[in-house]
């Protein structure tokens, strides 16, 4: 891993990402003039992966980042093992959010029912359950016995159907909805 650049603020965050294209960019929550969850939503769909790097775990600050295209949410406390991670899981297109973040909002959140709006095949379901708990999509494939472009055709129909923008996305409602549980 190299550190191509650094930018004072969020607006120069975003101005320097478009410029140069890193594969991931570490954003705070708190920054100035565009806050990590701006640099998110203004880099979704580039193909750069913005990590959230703060102190700030709160509940509404995570669901606003992954909802907003973030590949990750990581507290400062969690320690640069976890940090190296983020940005690896970011890089395979998985999603890495602090532990003590997750179990909480796994327990505050509980498991709602399904929206009926969405319809999902059977095998569609499966692929969605294995992307919640962070398995990559040659994991996936392995385990379906499928080829690993099949796999990626599914999430691009699950993608369409949640409107999900990415995997992180498509495990944060799959957890809201229920449609992922207890391995």
């Amino acid at each position: 891993m190299t550190v191509v650049a650094e930018a004072a603020d969020g607006r120069a965050a975003i101005d320097t990402a478009t410029a140069i294209r890193p594969d991931v960019v570490l954003a705070d929550i708190g920054m100035p003039g565009a806050d990590g969850i701006e640099v998110a939503r203004a880099l979704a769909g580039t193909g750069i992966h913005v990590v959230i790097v703060t102190t700030f775990g709160l509940d509404e600050y995570v669901h606003a980042a992954l909802r907003h295209g973030a590949s990750g949410f990581i507290l400062k406390r969690s320690g640069p093992t976890l940090l190296v991670e983020a940005v690896r899981a970011a890089m395979n297109g998985d999603m890495l959010i602090s532990p003590q973040l997750t179990v909480r909002l796994l327990r505050r959140r509980g498991l709602p029912h399904e929206s009926p709006s969405v319809v999902l095949t059977e095998r569609e379901d499966e692929i969605v359950a294995m992307v919640a708990h962070g398995k990559t999509n040659a994991e996936i494939a392995t385990e379906l016995f499928l080829a690993p472009g099949t796999v990626k055709n599914h999430i691009a129909s699950v993608q369409r159907k949640t409107g999900a923008r990415n995997r992180v996305a498509i495990a944060a409602w799959a957890w809201s909805t229920g449609r992922a549980g207890p391995e």
